[in-house]
């Protein structure tokens, strides 16, 4: 799905806020386990899909997974073969709250009243500035500013737009529909479960050669579980070989995504990191 890809973009730019510095290009990586099918059921139960071609549950996936009013989403990217894992409480007030974590290290992400929030360790910071060429005199300038405090990136701030974007659950959610290819032509696959729900699954395959969403890809396979239970919302959604495999998981909707404001003596605005600037 075409989620995939805002999210991914929007992950990495927390790596390189710090320093303003260009997001590099990002691509999905996911561990050996997750782009595995999901387990079997354990006991068989009536199909609520049992009248409905592979398409046309598609179809209902992508209308109830986009009235939902809020999410969790759970994954991981990659940006220049460094694997990010992220997880994020989104609602549709552009609200969010979660953690990202990056060989070894560890990112906090709040965004609430269109002010992002973003509070890392030393390892996060320093991976991140080092992947991306930073001189060691300024990551060791910038870590000794942002130690221990909350980075605060207000609108107009350099990557407050890009970083906004994890936090849009509108917008990351009509990009389910943004290309109708990408889900059109579905079989329905072996039936499932995800975290105890009994699940549809949808899958599509292409072949090296073949085009999905005007792109030319190798071999890939996508497969999309669907709630078998209540809404049939997508609760995960996997794409293995070509360019970009990985996972995405759903859960949580519907629940309220509780952000609070960090206090203002643990912040440091992000025009402040500036060199030569008391924080």
């Amino acid at each position: 799905m075409a989620s995939h890809r805002k999210l991914r973009a929007a992950a990495v730019v927390c790596a390189a806020v710090a320093v303003a510095g260009p997001a590099p290009a990002v691509a999905w990586a996911a561990p050996p386990a997750a782009v595995q099918a999901s387990a079997p059921a354990p006991a068989p139960s009536p199909d609520p899909f049992a009248n409905l071609t592979a398409d046309e549950i598609g179809e209902r996936a992508v209308t109830a997974t986009q009235s939902a009013t809020s999410l969790r989403m759970t994954g991981r990217v990659a940006a220049d073969g460094q694997p990010i894992d992220i997880d994020f409480a989104v609602n549709d007030r552009d609200e969010c709250t979660g953690l990202m974590k990056i060989d070894g290290g560890t990112a906090e992400l709040r965004r609430i009243d269109d002010i992002t929030y973003m509070k890392g360790d030393e390892a996060f910071w320093r991976v991140s500035m080092s992947s991306q060429g930073i001189p060691e005199a300024q990551i060791d300038a910038t870590i000794e500013l942002v130690k221990g405090r909350w980075l605060k990136i207000a609108p107009g701030q350099a990557g407050s737009s890009d970083l906004s974007g994890v936090c849009d659950l509108k917008s990351l959610l009509a990009d389910l529909d943004k290309d109708k290819a990408e889900r059109s032509g579905l079989v329905r696959g072996p039936e499932g479960e995800v975290d105890g729900t009994p699940v549809a699954t949808l899958v599509k395959k292409t072949t090296d050669g073949e085009k999905t969403g005007g792109e030319p890809t190798g071999g890939e396979t996508t497969t999309v579980s669907v709630s078998e239970e209540g809404k049939p919302y997508i609760l995960k959604m996997v794409k293995a070989g070509g360019d970009s495999p990985g996972s995405l998981v759903l859960s949580e909707y519907d629940k309220p995504v509780d952000v609070v404001v960090p206090p203002a003596d643990e912040t440091v605005d992000l025009s402040k990191l500036a060199p030569g600037t008391p924080a």
